[in-house]
């Protein structure tokens, strides 16, 4: 969030709270009046402070999100989520803390926001903060300050009662901290700061890297046989090479079409499962109405590289997530550019980011039509509708030059910038040192390591082999004379030769912008420390000629040859196995759009830590948000689908880089409920997403089954729709910190809200079949051992009106107000058990009527939707109840 936007967002803050409070009055009289159900003591719910809120086309409520709350401080990640609708709160979920008052110490910070500041930066390892100045306050328990230097973005602070979450940890006291944000270049630290000694208590990183639980082809895939035989999931055999065609992967018809795009369309996961095409005005006229390039809400495209109102897509090879190139498809936004595999990916990073930018959009437009939004919480740079907080739209990092075999996602909270960083991945195969030496013998072969930077060209297929001159400074009065950072005292050496230079005292863009001026072909950079060569990041648009680096080492053999006056000649080539780009994985990069699309509707879009806790199955949503935009009509239940099967150098038939492949088929994917108690298999958190996942696809084939599959993923009315309505919806409903069970009575919840309970029993059924049934148990969702798997159904769905013609038995009215009357005629007589439920099984009310006559029973429920059984050890009847 940039300085500019600030006075913005608390614009928009006042006038949410202003909005806020016409909710408080019917959370507060609810909370009043079923405290005691939940667990809670009066004193518990005595205060609530609103902390976001929106409205939910898809269920006709008002998400409202309250936190508990002390004398205006609310409690960390003790949210309630509750759906409002004309007054009245028809679902709640919480994370509320019991005894509250009784576990607090002092509310009188003895540290400034200034000091937290600093006792995190110390904590963290970072630099001290300088010049931190207060740009925006909000009384005197929430600021934001500079970056002080230390952050990428402007630090927010505010005063909050942490409770402890560490389930390894027995300490039930609630203390007053700070919580403070600071992104630095490879995490976004969101912690606790004790407001009185400065100790963290505790810290999350917002930035969530996706390691596929252990399980890429880096980690040696035989090693995990075991476990996996353990857990009874059986392997598809030896990984296969990548079977995708590579000429037909570089076919290119040019295109004269504006706003055309060449990439991998919907339904196509990766190169392994299908062609390019060229995509013509794919901007879906709702969720993106001025085009994927604007920025301002007036026709006309505010930029012609891939850049626009929902996400920037840039190369960061060099890994210091500034502003990298970026193509551009002209004024008429043509973004049509070659691609092959058999060469360096840096090559045809032009249709690397253009894919990249494609699918940012497309997930962001196909999610706005289930409710991620801009009042929800969505990415993009203007709000067009003026709700929520705008000026986040995502970076969107390239050929992320931080790590190999991954992709992250970091997540803050509404109106601060997500980062999307994908890498390269090296499961074809180690390449080979880029760098060998020809003579003197004493250095022929190849350099044990030699690194290429993160800008400038990209080592080439072509070899370029030359004689390696020292470059030496002209004032020779530093410690080493080989800097480059001085005037070069022997420019007419370089020419057409191999420059070698030290590192320290200037930038490496200034080395290599010095040797390429004085005709050097390429650099050889000699690191300074000791152990292997470092990523050389930079920025220069001038650069033309390939570098690297070398350790301290290897590059003092190279110069004491060189001073040694041997004739040193290297040749510099990439010969392969060539990094496979994770910028064509087509599933990874909506897995990590997922974790931004799960963690803003999760606690509501102002909070961005309720995904941490053991149980937490934020890697299960985003493996099946990409599982869902990568479905297509041919696909069937049974079908095992491996995950990221192109990033780890898979057949489409492969395992991928999940214990399984996904398919609803129990010998090929076996995992239930029970299965996340197994710690030696199943890792937090993919394993546990893992799962999740697993569960909820088997939803997705279930509602499939029963509506059809619309390959209209936008508006379609199939199966698969209502199943990512009901996903999307039972993350806005559900708790902060949940558990399994939390998630299934949230798509339960969503289910009523939406469709009046219509799944409701094949909802049921789904869950119980892997072990999530009415009886399981979740114990706490900070700890991921303490299940109990169940596969019963509860009571509504498997009762049945039994030996009667039930049309002559008579309730009414329905729906009800404060009374139901019975009449049972001359079905059932004399004693019978009154017993409802509500929508996740539990009973709720039951007591003995006499049905020798008409019966009235006075009900006292909140509003909703309930399963009536009535019986009398003969006959049962059941019947829906809607309480008004």
């Amino acid at each position: 969030m940039t300085l500019s936007k600030l006075f913005t967002f608390f614009l928009i803050l006042f006038v949410f709270q202003s909005n806020a409070q016409r909710y408080e009055e019917s959370i507060l009289n609810y909370l009043s009046d079923h405290y005691a159900s939940e667990g809670l003591t009066p004193q518990d719910v005595e205060e609530v402070k609103i902390l976001s809120s929106h409205y939910s086309q898809s269920m006709d409520v008002q998400l409202v999100y309250a936190a508990q709350a002390i004398n205006g401080v609310p409690v960390f990640n003790a949210i309630g989520s509750f759906a409002v609708r004309e007054g009245r709160v028809l679902h709640f979920a919480h994370s509320y803390q019991t005894n509250l008052h009784s576990r607090v110490g002092s509310l009188q910070p003895g540290l400034s926001p200034v000091e937290a500041i600093n006792f995190a930066a110390q904590q963290l390892e970072i630099d001290s903060p300088l010049g931190l100045e207060v740009t925006e306050a909000k009384g005197t328990t929430e600021f934001i300050y500079t970056t002080g230097n230390i952050s990428h973005d402007p630090i927010p602070v505010r005063l909050v009662l942490q409770p402890n979450y560490n389930p390894q940890v027995e300490d039930d006291t609630i203390r007053l901290a700070w919580d403070v944000a600071i992104h630095t270049d490879e995490s976004w630290w969101s912690v606790r700061v004790d407001a009185s000694t400065g100790q963290i208590i505790e810290k999350h990183n917002w930035t969530l890297t996706c390691e596929f639980g252990h399980n890429h082809a880096d980690d040696n895939l035989n090693y995990k046989q075991p476990k996996l035989q353990n857990l009874g999931l059986e392997r598809v055999g030896s990984p296969t090479l990548n079977n995708f065609n590579a000429a037909t992967a570089t076919e290119n018809d040019p295109t004269t079409s504006p706003n055309s795009y060449k990439a991998y369309p919907l339904g196509v996961e990766s190169p392994n499962h299908g062609n390019r095409t060229l995509l013509i005005d794919p901007a879906d006229e709702d969720a993106s109405p001025f085009g994927w390039h604007d920025t301002d809400g007036i026709p006309g495209a505010e930029h012609t590289i891939t850049r626009g109102n929902n996400v920037w897509a840039k190369e960061d090879r060099s890994g210091t997530n500034g502003a990298g190139y970026a193509p551009d498809g002209g004024e008429d936004l043509i973004f049509d550019f070659p691609l092959a595999f058999d060469a360096p990916p840096e090559i045809y990073e032009d249709a690397a980011i253009t894919n990249l930018f494609v699918w940012n959009n497309l997930v962001h437009d196909v999610w706005h039509y289930y409710g991620f939004d801009e009042a929800a919480g969505n990415f993009q740079a203007t709000n067009y509708s003026g709700e929520g907080v705008e000026d986040d739209f995502v970076f969107a990092d390239a050929q992320d030059g931080g790590g190999i075999n991954n992709a992250n996602f970091a997540t803050p909270p509404d109106g601060f910038n997500p980062r999307m960083q994908m890498f390269l991945w090296n499961t074809a195969g180690e390449p080979d040192s880029v760098l060998s030496f020809n003579s003197p013998t004493a250095l022929e072969g190849s350099m044990n390591v030699a690194l290429p930077s993160g800008f400038g060209p990209p080592i080439s297929t072509e070899p370029i082999t030359q004689d390696l001159v020292l470059v030496v400074d002209e004032f020779q009065n530093q410690i080493d004379p080989y800097l480059a950072c001085e005037e070069i005292a022997n420019p007419q050496d370089l020419e057409n030769k191999i420059a070698v230079i030290r590192r320290g005292s200037c930038t490496f863009v200034s080395k290599i912008e010095k040797a390429q001026e004085e005709g050097a072909v390429a650099v050889i950079i000699v690191n300074n420390e000791g152990g292997p060569p470092i990523n050389m990041g930079g920025d220069s648009d001038n650069i033309e000629i390939p570098s690297m680096m070398v350790s301290l080492a290897d590059g003092n053999l190279i110069i004491d040859a060189l001073e040694d006056e041997f004739t040193v000649n290297a040749t510099i080539v990439n010969e392969g196995p060539f990094f496979l780009d994770g910028d064509y994985d087509n599933g990874i990069i909506a897995h990590e759009y997922g974790h931004g699309w799960s963690t803003r509707l999760t606690g509501g879009a102002s909070e961005a830590g309720c995904l941490f806790n053991e149980e937490q199955m934020g890697e299960g949503w985003s493996d099946w948000i990409g599982l869902m935009m990568t479905m297509t009509e041919d696909d069937f239940a049974e079908q095992g689908r491996g995950y990221g099967t192109f990033a780890v150098n898979q057949s489409i038939t492969g395992q991928g880089i999940r214990p399984a492949r996904y398919s609803t088929d129990t010998s090929v994917n076996p995992a239930t409920y029970e299965s996340t108690n197994n710690q030696n298999v199943i890792f937090v958190p993919h394993g546990i997403g893992f799962v999740w996942a697993t569960m909820i696809w088997d939803l997705t084939w279930a509602l499939i089954d029963e509506y059809g599959y619309d390959d209209n993923l936008y508006t379609g009315q199939g199966g698969n729709n209502i199943a990512m309505q009901l996903i999307n919806d039972g993350l806005k409903l559900q708790n902060c910190n949940p558990g399994f069970v939390d998630g299934r009575d949230a798509i339960l919840a969503a289910d009523q809200l939406n469709f009046d309970g219509e799944n409701e029993c094949l909802i049921w059924e789904v869950f119980a079949e892997r072990g999530l049934g009415f009886s399981a148990n979740q114990g706490s969702s900070l700890n991921r051992a303490d299940q109990t798997e169940a596969f019963d159904l509860p009571p509504n769905c498997t009762f049945s009106n039994q030996n009667f013609d039930d049309n002559d038995f008579k309730i009414w009215p329905n729906p009800v107000d404060n009374f139901v009357s019975i009449d049972a005629g001359s079905i059932m007589s004399g004693e019978a058990n009154f017993d409802l439920y509500d929508v996740n099984g539990r009973k709720v009310m039951s007591e003995v009527i006499n049905l020798d006559y008409s019966t009235r029973v006075e009900i006292d429920l909140p509003t909703g939707v309930y399963l009536l059984q009535i019986s009398n050890g003969t006959n049962s009847h059941t019947d829906k109840l809607i309480i008004k």
